[in-house]
């Protein structure tokens, strides 16, 4: 580390602390039924609507066997799983959704 922080600046950024809720899609049995690609298609089609709406405040496709993606969602876990829950690839068995209650820091970003 080459930044040094006071503890006065973690208890100050602390203080802003937003709710959020973490989306971690995981690939799951089904992932190479029939049909998958025009599943898939929708699965992302709506993701990026949900993104594009400001319920998904980060999304993040991964490229793995066993993870899908993440999403950084605006809403309380409750209703992100409610969200999730009418994915078509969970829904189709291609993904499992875990919801789990985060927090983030106003003016956090990914670099461009």
């Amino acid at each position: 580390m080459s930044t040094a922080v006071t503890d006065e600046q973690i208890q100050a950024l602390a203080a802003t602390a937003q709710p959020y809720s973490l989306a971690i899609l995981q690939w799951g049995p089904e992932r190479a039924m029939d049909g998958a690609d025009a599943i898939e298609l929708e699965h992302q089609r709506r993701m990026v609507a949900l993104r594009a709406d400001g319920v998904i405040a980060i999304l993040c496709p991964v490229t793995s066997d066993t993870v899908a993606g993440v999403a950084i969602m605006t809403v309380p876990a409750e209703e992100a799983e409610k969200i999730m829950a009418g994915d078509p690839c969970v829904q189709a068995g291609m993904m499992r959704c875990e919801v789990h209650p985060c927090h983030g820091f106003p003016g956090d970003a990914l670099p461009v």
